[in-house]
């Protein structure tokens, strides 16, 4: 069994990216590629992280010992403005190669209108420099956001389209986790002249 952690990366409480990121879950479970004890949603509107640099560090202690157990994420990023949400960024300026270095990420844009696709072209640029993580060239946008992901069964056509695409956006990742893992024990992240990328 592999183990995944699903980033839910709004600030609001009771987000919908929360949501997704729980059906998401619930799928890799259905799936049989975990179960509840080998996944965890880390969702930042019900325990946000201080903004970085802070004394106290609220919760990251906790998510880290999760990200560093997780064989692969899925991080799902709702867009504001046209940019990738402030708890998302704040999520990466905390994360290091000890977390996620070397392991597949996949992307979930979440928008309540037609939009999504911003955060994910973001967060591809400007998310992965120094934590290493590898993103998948699959990802995931989920738009109309509140019409969708409701119910295990799909209710309507858009709803059908995005629940079988969210299957095999998901067993991609399954497949690049099994085929990382060994990657990253032959890795040597220890070499202090590489502690960040370029």
């Amino acid at each position: 069994m592999l183990n995944f952690a699903l980033v839910a990366g709004s600030s609001r409480n009771n987000s919908q990216s929360g949501k997704v990121a729980r059906f998401l879950r619930q799928r890799l479970i259905q799936l049989g590629c975990t179960d509840d004890r080998q996944s965890c949603v880390i969702d930042l509107g019900l325990a946000p992280l201080p903004l970085w640099p802070a004394e106290d560090m609220g919760p990251w202690a906790l998510y880290s010992k999760q990200l560093a157990a997780a064989d692969a994420l899925v991080i799902i990023s709702p867009e504001w403005n046209g940019m990738a949400c402030p708890a998302i960024k704040n999520f990466f300026i905390y994360a290091s190669k000890a977390e996620l270095a070397h392991k597949p990420g996949l992307l979930v844009g979440v928008s309540s209108g037609i939009g999504g696709a911003y955060p994910i072209s973001e967060l591809r640029a400007s998310s992965a420099k120094n934590c290493r993580l590898c993103y998948l060239p699959e990802h995931l946008i989920v738009r109309n956001v509140e019409k969708v992901l409701n119910t295990p069964q799909p209710s309507h056509e858009d709803d059908q389209r995005l629940h079988a695409r969210a299957d095999y956006a998901l067993d991609i990742l399954v497949k690049y986790a099994e085929a990382l893992r060994p990657v990253r024990a032959a890795i040597d992240m220890a070499n202090p002249a590489f502690a960040n990328g370029m």
